[in-house]
């Protein structure tokens, strides 16, 4: 019996990806491109509202699709993850090139960005040694305008042998013929694949061998060979649903791809690397390559040289500048915004800015809520009298559950949706890929990678939104120190806190605006710590568990753009703000239940927290703190946000949050509990060195899938917190003692 489509099972990405079909005559078409061309503009321009996002199987790897109808037919666009290549380095671009092999995609749209066609191209021409069911989609036809780009669409389509169409996706232009290119590919024959792939038979290779278009890459008259040597030994019963050219699956055997032979074996159900004749004859053309001096990092350099080649050829014959000089402003800005002088005081000035605007505006929407929270209080209150529930039910749902959450939401929300549309801005601007490049060096002074920088900068907002950011880091083993040390980077959760204890124990001590100023430069100076603290934990790992040589990166610095508000706003609320949100308050509802019995079940005279407290006690005093503040840290696990009032709630003797009142009267409650200096600095320092929240410790199981690694980040933060604790706590109990001695 041979292979079968529901033996092989080759719809195993689509059905994975959960795509609910409404009709059987819809077409899925895959939607591939660089980043930061402008994909997702296009996505989203198309499909509106009916958008489905999620991981794809087995990958933390963002998939998204949607639908959208053109004429009288239902298309299922699939965004594809942005990647520059599908030879399979990274998980973005193995899932782009399992799609389009295995998918089975009526269609690929390969979105390119006009003011860089050249570099775009590779990918297309990469594509293109796939299937001929390809629609180049040339986008930022308005900024080739503005720079005086004139690109011969016509031209550039007779070279590829594919339809191109230019648009211009933020204001739509281009975008209905772009549609009708893919209406009519994928609703007549033109479309078919390229005459090499393989069929069930494995007929007519040698006629089509060498009728390659003029839009797949020419080799070496070595590596040509070699790929001929191989084409013939193809296994016939591959079957023709896996789109797999023999001349590029050639290829890519010779070339050792690995990830490839999985991708058959789990889609197609065909083990080739069982299939010893075969990898027999693989291993012969790559002996022949070495014989004629094309070893295997020279065989990769030669088939990327070659693609870079017929990119540079093409633009040569279809794209003309007005003005070779036409990125001048953006290279003088560059000089300064990359340069070693200005580089990181700038990053450190905009983000002093970012973090102002962030904590003053926050200041009157977490108000308003508070508010609004307390009055739906005595609405939540009364319905759950009116059902007849015991005391002790409506208690334990409105004083524990509901004020938690509410904490978490009126402290939490304003920040994270000041804090991500900002920080979505820079991103929208270009200036984020500029963040990566100045602290490139530092972070791989430390073994890390540079993209560890944009990771971090998420951080500043949620953590478990800087430990999903972590996708874009290829390395597994970067990958996962960036999640590890990410907690070191204070979020909105914690910045409550920081500030609150620099007001009263720093700036209280200077009066008038110097007072504020000193507040600003130490929380600052915190802020600081914590990327210090980063790369030097980033080092250790990358010296103990997790070994390694910082691998390199190419990084784009793509053009400055004026930034969409709009669409920014949306985009960083609904992806970002809302999503963290979501998690946050999931955590958070068992965690206020839990909190209200821990505070109100009592054993004689005392409830448990006070127990809880005083079991604590010594070990808290180890490193600078007290039994209450480390509870309300252990406590306020489910979101930072509520460690505060936590404390203030066990000082107090509450048995539900309280609300602090001014600076002033918390001030006076911390030293009428023994507060000094030290526990002011030690509670800082666990606040900036101590284990995830609930909702990023949540994120970092799901995102690494093991158990391993998230007890790794929860361990090596809250450890690191312990030691930098207990060392700051005993020298200064010493230099107390010192002060005190003195006559």
């Amino acid at each position: 019996m041979g292979l079968t489509h529901q033996s092989t099972g080759m719809c195993i990405l689509v059905n994975e990806l959960k795509i609910q079909h409404t009709s059987p005559h819809e077409k899925i078409i895959a939607l591939a491109g660089n980043p930061n061309v402008g994909k997702s503009t296009v996505f989203n321009y198309l499909t509106g509202m009916k958008q489905h996002t999620g991981n794809w199987p087995g990958k933390t790897v963002t998939s998204a699709y949607g639908k959208c109808r053109h004429k009288d037919r239902d298309f299922i666009l699939v965004d594809l993850p942005g990647t520059y290549s599908l030879m399979a380095k990274s998980a973005e671009e193995e899932v782009a090139r399992d799609f389009i092999c295995f998918g089975k995609p009526d269609a690929t749209v390969v979105v390119t960005d006009a003011t860089c066609l050249e570099r775009n191209l590779n990918l297309v021409l990469q594509i293109l040694e796939i299937t001929k069911n390809v629609v180049v989609c040339v986008n930022l036809m308005d900024e080739a305008k503005r720079k005086k780009i004139n690109i011969d669409l016509e031209k550039l389509s007779k070279i590829l042998g594919v339809p191109v169409v230019g648009t211009n996706a933020k204001s739509g232009d281009g975008l209905n013929e772009l549609m009708e290119a893919v209406y009519t590919l994928t609703n007549t024959d033109s479309g078919k694949n390229i005459t090499d792939t393989i069929n069930i038979n494995n007929t007519s290779q040698e006629e089509n061998s060498s009728n390659h278009s003029l839009s797949e890459a020419e080799y070496s008259d070595l590596i040509e060979e070699a790929v001929n040597m191989l084409k013939p030994n193809i296994p016939a019963d591959l079957p023709v649903q896996a789109n797999l050219p023999a001349r590029w699956l050639s290829l890519r055997l010779i070339e050792d791809d690995t990830s490839l032979l999985n991708a058959i074996k789990k889609y197609v159900g065909l083990d080739l690397s069982e299939n010893k004749a075969f990898m027999d004859q693989v291993k012969t053309a790559r002996e022949f390559l070495y014989k004629n001096g094309i070893d295997h990092d020279q065989l990769k350099d030669a088939i990327v040289s070659s693609l870079v080649r017929q990119a540079e050829e093409i633009c040569i014959d279809t794209v003309k500048f007005r003005d070779n000089d036409y990125n001048r402003i953006d290279r003088k800005i560059d000089k300064i915004v990359t340069s070693k002088l200005f580089g990181i005081p700038l990053i450190l000035g905009l983000l002093g800015i970012v973090f102002w605007i962030t904590i003053v505006g926050a200041n009157y929407p977490s108000e308003l809520l508070s508010s609004l929270f307390f009055k739906f209080e005595k609405v939540f209150s009364s319905a759950i009298v009116y059902t007849g529930a015991p005391q002790w039910l409506h208690d334990m749902l409105v004083n524990g559950m509901y004020r938690t959450v509410a904490w978490v939401v009126s402290v939490m929300l304003p920040p994270m949706a000041i804090f991500f549309p900002l920080f979505t801005l820079l991103e929208d601007l270009g200036y984020l890929p500029r963040v990566a490049f100045n602290l490139d060096n530092l972070f791989k002074k430390a073994c890390a990678h540079g993209k560890q920088a944009l990771t971090m900068c998420m951080g500043f907002g949620c953590n478990a939104a800087g430990v999903i950011g972590c996708r874009i880091i290829d390395s597994p083993r970067e990958r996962l120190i960036a999640t590890i040390t990410n907690n070191f980077t204070p979020c909105n959760g914690r910045f409550p806190t920081l500030i609150a204890i620099i007001s009263m124990f720093i700036g209280y001590s200077v009066s008038g605006p110097l007072g504020n100023m000193v507040s600003a430069l130490s929380l600052l100076g915190v802020v600081a710590l914590g990327i210090g603290v980063t790369l030097l934990v980033s080092k250790i790992l990358s010296i103990t568990i997790l070994k390694g040589i910082p691998s390199s990166f190419i990084l784009e610095l793509p053009p400055y753009r004026k930034p969409q508000i709009g669409r920014v706003i949306v985009r960083s609320i609904f992806d970002r703000t809302l999503f963290v949100l979501g998690r946050a308050v999931g955590v958070a509802m068992p965690a206020g239940i839990i909190l209200w019995c821990i505070a109100n079940l009592r054993i004689g005279q005392h409830s448990l927290l006070y127990y809880c407290a005083n079991f604590l006690e010594p070990f808290a005093f180890l490193i600078g703190l007290d039994g209450y503040i480390l509870l309300a840290f252990i406590l306020g696990l489910p979101a930072n946000e509520i460690v505060m009032p936590i404390i203030i709630m066990g000082y107090m003797g509450a048995g539900s949050l309280l609300e602090p009142g001014s600076l002033n009267e918390l001030r006076s409650l911390l030293i009428a509990n023994n507060w000094t200096w030290v526990t002011a600095i030690c509670t800082m320092l666990f606040s900036l060195m101590h284990f995830p929240c609930g909702t990023t410790c949540w994120t970092i199981a799901r995102e690494t899938q093991s158990i391993k690694w998230t007890l790794v980040s929860i361990l090596v933060p809250t450890l690191t917190g312990i030691i930098a604790c207990f060392i700051v706590a005993n020298i200064g109990r010493l230099f107390t003692l010192l002060f005190t001695a003195l006559p």
